[in-house]
């Protein structure tokens, strides 16, 4: 019997835990009513929004009242993005400026071009070598015509932390507002809303064992946002349309059980990640490490692999689930825009794989993935 390959792309997607699974299970059954109806079939369905509203806040540090359940981490980065600016405009004209950086994942920086493209300034942040987002530059480039400072609170592909407060400071001094998509940094590390200062702040549910088609937004209150959809006034008004009940009870236990592990859970793969790394570092002369040491989740591994690509490795360990970091466009490899921004040179970029840990990550996930790994490599270098 064939033994089933070691799954290290949970930065990509993550199962669903068997808890929410039994979670849901009820909302799809039997109880199946609209929140909004008056009746007890609603009335049951409302209750179960509720508290997993409140499942999600408990994990953030907020308020109840201050998520906005969404279809997932693009939606909840577009309506903050847009929802914030176009709410804005209407009391502060002058304010015709976003900030962002040139690491944002496309939910976020496909919203910022395309204000860009309805005449808004658009300045985009440069990072270090370590990958991490230069506030120095943002003290330069964030003025009194900014709108908006929107930067992920960590990078998918290399795991960096981003200093999200440092910026948020920064950003409130000048009167604007911030924005962080920390679909990767929920579940994995502690998050604060407070401590960060930010406006608003972006869920995607399968990231942390949720269903995909589910995520929730931040709004810190007192914050306006002119809602991308029009229709009825679910969700503060802001975002119309029936919620996805059975997929919001299963985000809110996924949160729930998130706040219970965190830090339980981010040892473990803090020491696994680092065993791997060591493991492949020592069978494959010239390894690169991509991102900071510490300032990085505790899950993800990104590497560079000398004399030949990422993806070539891969093809050559089939029984390793992982992914290079890079896009592949009629066979022909690109580098990663992330790892080229941090001055690594294009041809040396396209060796690039990210390896992501998880829930059911085993210490012999481990040592199996590092032999297989080594394997592929002296296979893809040999004369």
């Amino acid at each position: 019997m064939a033994t089933a390959p070691i799954y290290l792309d949970y930065n990509a997607t993550t199962p669903l835990r068997p808890e929410v699974v039994d979670a849901m299970l009820p909302y799809l059954r039997e109880h199946f009513g609209n929140p909004s109806s008056g009746h007890v079939f609603g009335q049951t369905a409302r209750a179960a929004v509720a508290t997993a509203r409140a499942q999600v806040a408990a994990l953030l540090g907020c308020r109840p009242d201050e998520i906005v359940f969404t279809s997932g981490g693009t939606e909840a980065n577009n309506l903050a993005i847009r929802g914030i600016v176009e709410a804005l405009a209407q009391q502060q004209p002058q304010r015709r400026r976003v900030v962002s950086s040139v690491i944002e994942h496309p939910a976020t920086a496909q919203p910022c071009q395309w204000l860009a493209h309805q005449g808004y300034a658009l300045a985009l942040l440069d990072v270090d070598g370590d990958g991490r987002v230069r506030g120095d530059q943002a003290a330069q480039l964030l003025d009194a015509n900014t709108a908006l400072l929107t930067v992920m609170h960590s990078n998918n592909e290399t795991g960096v932390l981003q200093p999200i407060a440092e910026l948020a400071s920064l950003a409130h001094v000048v009167g604007a507002l911030v924005h962080t998509d920390a679909a990767q940094s929920v579940g994995k590390v502690a998050i604060d809303v407070a401590a960060l200062g930010v406006d608003a702040l972006s869920v995607a549910g399968h990231k942390l064992y949720a269903p995909k088609g589910v995520g929730a937004l931040y709004v810190k209150r007192g914050t306006r946002l002119a809602p991308l959809l029009l229709g009825a006034g679910h969700e503060r008004g802001v975002r119309p349309g029936t919620e996805n009940v059975a997929s919001i009870v299963g985000l809110g236990v996924a949160c729930e059980l998130a706040g219970h592990e965190l830090a339980a859970t981010a040892t473990r793969l803090r020491t696994q990640r680092d065993t791997l790394w060591q493991q492949l570092a020592a069978g494959i002369p010239g390894l690169v490490l991509h991102g900071h040491r510490e300032q990085r989740l505790p899950n993800t591994l990104n590497i560079r692999v000398p004399h030949t690509t990422g993806p070539r490795v891969l093809e050559l360990a089939p029984e390793i689930a992982a992914s290079t970091g890079s896009a592949c466009h009629d066979g022909h490899d690109t580098a990663s825009p992330v790892i080229v921004a941090m001055g690594v040179a294009p041809s040396a970029a396209l060796g690039a794989i990210r390896l992501t840990l998880g829930q059911y990550t085993t210490n012999a996930d481990i040592e199996r993935a590092a032999a297989a790994l080594i394997r592929a490599y002296r296979a893809a270098t040999s004369v």
